[in-house]
């Protein structure tokens, strides 16, 4: 096992208070984490999930990647006592009468599979409404595993577990933020809560780096879609809803469940820049507006550039935009580039957008080098 340097963000340590009535997240305490602009990993949209865990007995596994926040309901409770929206396990013992405490190295874990390999930038343990029986420390390991392995041969001795969150004490009813530094590219986690309580999220936010071979084998693949590398840059706006929906697994399926900026009382207009999963050439476009209907963007149009200080070419003129509506559109031209810029007009948001194309030798390339440096 391989001990990693891990950046301390905010430390939460100690009981939250008794929840005394009212609002539970009034005293909840939290942080703006910097690495939160990254795409999470262990999303359920991307084909994230817990696998295993040694013990659920109060609330189960699953919850922890749900992608609400987690809700409380002081009379909740069931045969096994109260139930909890997160993973929860029984209170550890000793082995007998005369050492009736766990041991200083015993924990409970559970194994989560991430929705897309990739570059880990920085994880929140999240113990919302846990606050006097969350565990007393947390420690994060990851692997890369291709495939899909089985608990069992996760657990096995040839797997490499490389330490990302030291053992480090956590607070209740809190955000705890972790910074990760390791550059690899890695595939599942397991997580440990010591020696044993709960934890109500889990967000693993970070950069996918998909397998060169998987696309190459595609041939023709949506080149800007999160969960083969693409990742949004900067956005104009993000009030209603963040601009990383737009490049999701799937159509959407709620109106919150794309791209929405607040109403604009000038004469701009609104704006997403997406970096590619490397230079690629666009042959055939999607933008959707699913769902928004007295809130879609009127007029849309795109634009590509090669190099973060590259020209901005327009390759989808202003385009009218229909509400609730998929927008298919083939290009006469191929756009080469390795980023993308998306303005709508003047204000409102779409759901998706599909860039349909193949990677150019010069991307494969990149792609395949950045692959192999981060141990892929």
């Amino acid at each position: 096992m391989t001990a990693q340097r891990r950046s301390p963000l905010a430390s939460f340590t100690g009981n939250a208070n008794p929840y005394g009535g009212g609002d539970p997240y009034a005293d909840y305490r939290t942080a703006d984490f910097p690495f939160t602009g990254y795409a999470n990993l262990a999303d359920r949209w991307l084909g994230a999930g817990v696998i295993a865990a040694n013990d659920e007995f109060f609330a189960q596994r699953e919850n922890l990647l749900v992608p609400e926040r987690a809700e409380f309901d002081p009379e909740h409770f069931g045969h096994k006592g109260k139930i909890m929206d997160g993973w929860e396990t029984r209170r550890r013992r000793g082995v007998s009468a005369e050492h009736p405490w766990p041991t200083a190295d015993s924990h409970d874990w559970a194994l989560v599979r991430l929705g897309a390999p990739g570059v880990i930038r920085g994880i929140v343990v999240d113990t919302a409404h846990f606050r006097g029986n969350m565990p007393q420390a947390v420690s994060i390991e990851a692997a890369s595993v291709e495939g899909a392995p089985t608990p069992e041969e996760l657990l096995g001795d040839d797997v490499k577990w490389t330490t990302l969150v030291p053992r480090t004490p956590v607070g209740g009813h809190a955000a705890n933020g972790f910074e990760v530094t390791v550059e690899q590219r890695f595939t599942h986690l397991r997580v440990n809560q010591h020696p044993d309580g709960g934890i109500a999220r889990l967000r693993v936010y970070g950069e996918v780096v998909p397998d060169p071979k998987w696309l190459a084998t595609l041939g023709t693949f949506d080149v800007v879609a999160l969960e083969n590398g693409g990742s949004v840059q900067d956005a104009s706006n993000r009030f209603y809803s963040p601009p990383t929906n737009t490049i999701n697994p799937g159509r959407s399926r709620t109106m919150d469940d794309g791209w929405e900026t607040a109403r604009r009382r000038d004469q701009g207009n609104d704006w997403i820049r997406y970096q590619l999963v490397a230079e690629s050439e666009i042959r055939a476009v999607e933008i959707d507006t699913a769902y928004l209907k007295g809130n879609s963007a009127g007029w849309a149009s795109l634009s590509v550039k090669t190099g973060e200080d590259g020209e901005w070419t327009e390759f989808l003129p202003r385009t009218r935009l229909q509400p609730d509506t998929n927008h298919r559109f083939v290009l006469d031209t191929p756009a080469a580039g390795t980023h993308v810029r998306i303005d709508i007009f003047p204000d409102g948001g779409f759901s998706r957008l599909r860039l349909f194309g193949s990677l150019t030798e010069q991307g494969a390339a990149a792609l395949t080098a950045r692959h192999q440096e981060l141990g892929g």
